[in-house]
Order: structure tokens, then sequence, then C-alpha cells
């Protein structure tokens, strides 16, 4: 395994700990992905699904983008594969490649460190127009914590579904 994936502080401060496990997810993302080709990455769980290890680079892509610069950043960027918002578009990887994928999450995984980096505290908010309230990057943080979590949950079952690679 090339992919080196923090190990959160057993004893840091809130801000530190929220960090670290997120980059280990992250990370973990990464290596469920190291090591196979366009083909592998494409191929989907079974039909009717669109998942695939790919789709979910780009949904995390797109998740990134939203809860860091749309709405903690308030920057009027759309989503990179969706025009109309639908964060499902993203999981239709059957034409995309590695480099194209992971260049948007990429970018967008350096502009949330940023965001989160140059934030004066937890306590930061921003404005969440799909439930009209005020969220804030603590929020931010756990939510996208929760939501790799999940994902790599996918990511092993594909991953082994595609080569027998299986671990933690």
């Amino acid at each position: 395994m090339r992919i080196q994936r923090p190990a959160p502080p057993r004893r840091g401060g809130e801000r530190e700990t929220l960090r670290t496990f997120l980059d280990h997810h992250r990370a973990t993302l990464a290596w469920k992905c190291e090591g196979l080709t366009d083909e592998q990455l494409r191929r989907r769980s079974m039909p009717p699904s669109r998942l695939s290890l790919l789709g979910l680079v780009r949904h995390l892509a797109e998740v990134e983008r939203a809860w860091f610069r749309r709405v903690i950043n308030a920057e009027d960027v759309p989503l990179v594969w969706s025009a109309e918002g639908d964060y499902q578009v993203a999981y239709d990887a059957s034409t995309a490649t590695r480099a194209e994928a992971f260049a948007a999450w990429e970018t967008e995984v350096e502009h949330s460190r940023r965001i989160e980096r140059e934030a004066a505290s937890l306590d930061v908010t921003g404005y969440d127009p799909r439930s009209g309230e005020q969220v804030s990057l603590r929020l931010v943080m756990l939510h996208l914590i929760h939501e790799y979590a999940r994902h790599n949950g996918h990511a092993d079952f594909l991953r082994e579904g595609v080569d027998g690679t299986v671990g933690v």
C-alpha cells in the first residue's frame, strides 16, 4: 500500500481529531482505488446500480465542493458534473477516467483543507440552501466524515468485486 492514511490522535483536540479523521477517510478512498485501471474503476457493482469506485470519487468531489466551497465559503460555483445540482449524476462514471475524476477530487479536497485551515474556529457558519439554515464548520466536517465512512464501506465491496482485495 503506497497510500499512507493518517492515524487520528488518541488525545488530540477537537479540530485536530476531526481534521485527521476526515483525512484518514479521504486516504482510505484513494487506497481502495490504488493500482486499478480505468476500466476496473468504472466497473459497476450490480445492475441496475451505477455505483463504481470512480463514481464514488466523482460523487465525493461534488460533496467536498458543495459543503466547503458553496456552503461554508459562500462561493458561487456550480457542481462539477451536474448543472441541476444532482449529486447522483456523478455516480455515472461510464466514460470517466482516473485522471479526470481524481484531478477534480484532489482539487476539491485541497480547497476544503484550505477553507478549514483559514476558518477562525469550528463555529464558523455557512448557509445551507437545502435546509434553509446556517450550519457550522463542525457539522460540515462531521457530515463529511460520515459521508466518506459510508461510501468507503461501498468501496470495500466494490474493490473486492474487482480483484478480490480486502482490508480496512
